[in-house]
């Protein structure tokens, strides 16, 4: 008897501890997710948010959630994109509709992005509405998830 008892003790405190196992695993999945989808809605709002009168912030915002390639290419064009911007005295005010994980593990993810814009300039004085389906790749750095990759789709 004793060493029955023992043993279902034994089984109950492994269980026991696969059990928190699993919960400590789907809950670290589901932070992960919503850091995720919060850092990519964030990047396409700034990506899709743009003021000609405070460009140079705007932009700032845009590299501060951006990393690799991306950044890279980005800043390499801010120079010529801000001239743009004001000679066209372009505002764009972004609105992230929906936002989805296609793929992700604990250091990348792959989220798909639905944004709605108004964009004004002096070509379009009462304003354009445009839509953007994103397709933005992240990483994680240094507790950051930060854009690697944007590419229009669909």
């Amino acid at each position: 008897m004793p060493a029955t008892l023992a043993v279902a003790t034994v089984a109950a405190t492994a269980l026991s501890g696969w059990l928190c196992v699993e919960v400590y695993e789907q809950r670290a999945a589901a932070d992960r997710q919503q850091d995720v989808l919060a850092a990519a809605r964030q990047s396409a709002l700034n990506f899709t948010s743009l003021d000609y009168r405070h460009y140079d912030r705007d932009s700032e915002n845009v590299l501060k959630g951006a990393t690799g390639d991306f950044k890279e290419q980005f800043a390499a064009q801010t120079d010529e994109l801000t001239k743009l911007v004001a000679a066209n005295k372009s505002v764009s005010q972004g609105q992230v509709l929906e936002a989805g994980i296609v793929s992700a593990d604990e250091k990348s993810a792959r989220v798909l992005v639905v944004a709605d814009s108004k964009v004004t300039n002096t070509a379009a004085p009462e304003g354009q509405a445009r839509t953007y389906r994103l397709q933005l790749d992240l990483v994680l750095e240094r507790g950051r998830w930060l854009t690697s990759d944007v590419e229009f789709v669909g």
